[in-house]
């Protein structure tokens, strides 16, 4: 027995001194990386934040949340001042742990970056405990009536802290050249479940109190919440979803593949380090694909197809638990070590599920749809390393930091080799497991572990700090997209009766491909056969509907857009909203349009997208 406690004792004092040490080096790692997060007000190199517990009540009848949050820190050089970032938060007091009030001030408000809070702090202070509450202009977070649930009877909440949004439902050191831990104790109403990027329950609590935990470090922006009348279904042992019960079945059996996942990405690239891997399926509203929260990834509905074709993205969101997640970028002018690494993850992921065929129709979208962003961008724009000084962080999220980033990498794995890139990479991730990176970095790392005794030849410093797409990016053929291609050639000539034997098998990505090769002289006769034979108004695939809304607006086919309102007012993912704004905006008639539909539908949309949508349309 004796032996039994001396055992426990010592091994608990190994994992206090591993976590110890990480702290340690991840502190050390903040406090000698000279590059500054250009978009934080905070000291974060003089003081930083180890450690956060949340202690928020949930009201849904004034839409905010209210109660404390309470930061452990380390200081450096003596700082006697800890300053954190803030938005529209209404600050009550602020007190260090031993119950003594801390003085601070409030600096002005930055439109882009919000307001510091200077606390001034005692001798031996390491601790603040700031009591506040959010207000109606947090942009983080998105308030849901019941109506705009799929159960219509009770509303909905959900946090949106990527990329800078944190500091609008908490007061903290909003940078991602941070990692820090969290706990949290959530109150909500009765009869509602509260899930966060933590340790998750399973089911809805009695007295409606919930208790989190993360104990990997992650950087705030990860950190997140949402509340609503959920349920929980398991997909194996350490995968599931979570779902407003009237969608909970559908969205299983959608992302039945999740396990498979898992163990594919850890084959390629190492252990998973986060313990379960979970889902939500949000309501429409959620601006984003998928965010990447860790242990819990927020989901679009529009992933839910019905035939698993578009869970893509679920690949995508699970390949940050390394690329964003386990490395992240320490700035967003490093936003493409985050994005580029997790596509050319994700496509291996599917390659190794569902071969490469599928894998290389997904690459060649993501090629057509960098060719066709990058042309509507200033020079600036263009580089994988960005100076985004000044700018909103989310102007970076563009095909650059995604396509581009992809191309770079494989065009590395086809001139180096798959065996070498994948090793090179599972090492990357080990090596810089729980730290921040920026690109220079990188850089120095790539030189030294995978290019030795490589030339000139492969353009490196084109690709990472020059505009356009260089000449030597990979080229993707698709016997699949190339079969599509002279299907559009065919029904241009015959009409839609000669797809009949051809489209019966196609995927998702196959009808995308036909759609967007659609001749620009196309005339409304052939869009109404189109429509009419396959019912493409009223697909059931919001990225088909996407596409051929687009193409719609620009021929002018109205008996499409009474079905365009109803996805513009259902909608609120911002991929979909943005390029349908934006074509209908380029005529007087649609704009007008476009405006009356918007006036219905933008207090269904969240900040991130409604802030996009605006300035479009003035």
């Amino acid at each position: 027995m004796k032996f039994k406690i001396s055992s426990i004792i010592f091994f608990t004092f190994l994992i206090f001194s591993s976590c110890e040490q990480q702290k340690d080096k991840i502190i050390n790692k903040v406090i000698t990386n000279q590059i500054m997060d250009s978009h934080t007000l905070s000291n974060y190199k003089e003081v930083t934040i180890t450690n956060s517990h949340l202690n928020l009540k949930v009201d849904f009848e004034n839409k905010i949340l209210a109660g404390s949050v309470k930061h452990d820190f380390t200081r450096h050089k003596n700082s006697d001042v800890l300053i954190l970032d803030s938005k529209y938060l209404i600050i009550d007091s602020i007190q260090d742990g031993e119950n003594n009030h801390l003085d601070y001030q409030l600096g002005k408000l930055d439109e882009l970056l919000g307001t510091s809070i200077q606390i001034n702090l005692l001798k031996k202070t390491n601790q603040v405990i700031i009591y506040y509450k959010t207000t109606e202009k947090s942009e983080a977070l998105d308030w849901l009536q019941p109506n705009q649930t799929a159960g219509k009877t009770f509303p909905f909440m959900y946090t949106q802290g990527q990329s800078i949004f944190t500091r609008s439902w908490i007061p903290i050191q909003d940078s991602p050249g941070i990692r820090i831990t969290y706990s949290a104790k959530i109150k909500t109403p009765e009869n509602m479940m509260a899930v966060m990027s933590a340790a998750n329950p399973q089911e809805i609590v009695e007295g409606n109190t919930y208790q989190f935990e993360m104990k990997q470090p992650i950087p705030p922006y990860l950190i997140a919440l949402a509340v609503g009348n959920l349920g929980f279904k398991a997909i194996d042992y350490r995968t599931g979803v979570y779902a407003e019960p009237s969608m909970l079945d559908k969205c299983a059996n959608e992302l039945v593949d999740m396990g498979k996942m898992v163990d594919s990405a850890e084959k390629l690239y190492g252990n998973y380090d986060w313990d379960r891997y979970d889902v939500i399926v949000l309501p429409p509203s959620f601006p984003f694909g998928g965010m990447e929260n860790p242990r819990l990834t927020f989901a679009t509905p529009t992933i839910i197809a019905g035939d698993q074709s578009l869970v893509s993205l679920i690949a995508h969101e699970l390949a940050h638990s390394w690329s964003g997640n386990l490395v992240t970028n320490a700035t967003w002018n490093d936003f493409w070590l985050n994005e580029g690494f997790t596509v050319y993850f994700e496509r291996r992921i599917m390659e190794s599920l569902y071969g490469r065929d599928y894998s290389e129709m997904l690459a060649l979208l993501g090629f057509q749809d960098l060719q066709e962003e990058i042309s509507t961008l200033e020079p600036d724009m263009q580089l994988l390393k960005l100076n985004m000084l000044g700018k909103h962080p989310d102007d970076a999220m563009t095909d650059v930091a995604y396509e581009k980033g992809y191309f770079f990498l494989r065009m590395l794995e086809e001139n180096i080799g798959r065996e070498k890139m994948d090793f090179f990479l599972k090492n990357y991730f080990s090596d810089h497991k729980f730290e921040t990176i920026v690109t220079k970095d990188f850089l120095v790392y790539l030189n030294k572990n995978l290019l030795i005794d490589i030339d000139d030849s492969l353009n490196i410093e084109q690709w990472i700090f020059e505009p356009g797409i260089p000449k030597n990016c990979p080229k993707v053929v698709s016997k699949r997209f190339e079969n599509a291609e002279l299907l559009v050639k065919e029904f241009i000539k015959n009409g839609s009766v000669s797809l009949k034997n051809n489209v019966e098998s196609w995927s998702t990505h196959e009808w995308l491909h036909f759609i967007k090769h659609l001749p620009e002289n196309i005339n409304l006769e052939q869009l109404s056969d189109l429509d009419q034979n396959y019912n493409l108004s009223n697909s059931g695939n919001s990225e088909i509907l996407a596409v051929w809304f687009i193409q719609c607006i620009k021929t002018n086919y109205q008996p499409a857009f009474e079905n365009l309102e109803k996805f513009l007012l259902r909608i609120g993912r911002r991929k979909f909203l943005q390029p349908l704004y934006l074509e209908l905006s380029k005529n007087n008639d649609h704009k007008l349009w476009a405006q009356k539909v918007y006036d219905k539908a933008r207090n269904n949309y969240h900040y991130v997208s409604f802030n996009t949508i605006d300035k479009i349309l003035n």
